[in-house]
């Protein structure tokens, strides 16, 4: 049986697809049969994640409205072991009401995630910014879930947001665990990063935040512009091994 791990962010620009994606790409060049699955509408996963230029448009909206099986929206990358759902036609929508209130209303994102855990090791699942129906059904149907926390001062004030949200969903699926924040976009040069990681390690518990952290690199946006993930385009750059360790980490915590 696989694990379901969703990436949630109170709020968007903190790396969360970055993190989603390089993780399902370390998570399958580990051997690892991995499934990411972008639920969010804005649908980044897919400049990132290493598709071909003709890639199908479609995704996890066509599937939830019935307007597509789901063989026609898992889709190969350039690893064996890594698949993907996109976000589908939603994101070319102006309007995601429709979208958010199926997602709300139907059970067929919680049944997909758990046919992913009968034929995968790992899903990762991209979520949209915020605490929404959306999320939620994410998070009900998840073994683990990990937040990104940008090292700046505003995304201090989000953080407790979504670890009480986290919390609430706890309650009701004692299967999930909270793996941890991870602190992501750190510059050891930055007066103000520090002192968002020195904050933040000195309020929270200890097993709450990750040890590791993710380094600002200009690899990680130049691999995002050129399509594929940084652990592949530039597998020696720092922010490439903090993935690869970060994935280690976790998949120690998935046995």
């Amino acid at each position: 049986m696989g694990n379901v791990l969703a990436v949630v962010s109170q709020k968007g620009g903190v790396g969360k697809t970055t993190t989603a994606v390089n993780l399902a790409a370390a998570f399958a060049r580990r051997g690892m049969k991995t499934l990411l699955v972008d639920v969010d509408p804005q649908g980044a996963v897919r400049y990132g994640v290493g598709l071909r230029a003709d890639h199908a448009t479609v995704g996890i909206s066509d599937y939830i409205s019935g307007a597509k099986s789901l063989r026609d929206v898992i889709l190969p990358t350039a690893l064996p072991w890594l698949r993907v759902i996109l976000a589908g036609t939603v994101s070319a929508a102006a309007n995601h009401l429709a979208y958010q209130r199926t997602m709300e209303e139907s059970s067929v994102l919680a049944e997909l995630l758990g046919m992913a855990r009968q034929r995968t090791d790992v899903t990762v699942v991209d979520t949209p910014p915020g605490l929404g129906p959306t999320v939620e059904r994410v998070l009900a149907a998840s073994q683990h879930v990990i937040v990104p926390l940008q090292c700046e001062p505003l995304a201090l004030q989000t953080t407790p947001q979504i670890l009480r949200g986290i919390q609430d969903v706890v309650a009701t699926n004692d299967e999930l665990t909270l793996d941890g924040l991870v602190l992501t976009m750190y510059d050891p040069t930055s007066e103000a990063s520090l002192r968002v990681s020195d904050y933040v390690r000195r309020h929270l518990p200890r097993n709450m935040v990750f040890d590791l952290v993710i380094p600002r690199s200009a690899a990680a946006s130049e691999a995002f512009a050129a399509g594929q993930p940084v652990v592949l385009r530039s597998p020696a750059d720092p922010v490439s091994q903090a993935y690869v360790n970060l994935a280690t980490e976790l998949a120690a915590r998935f046995s």
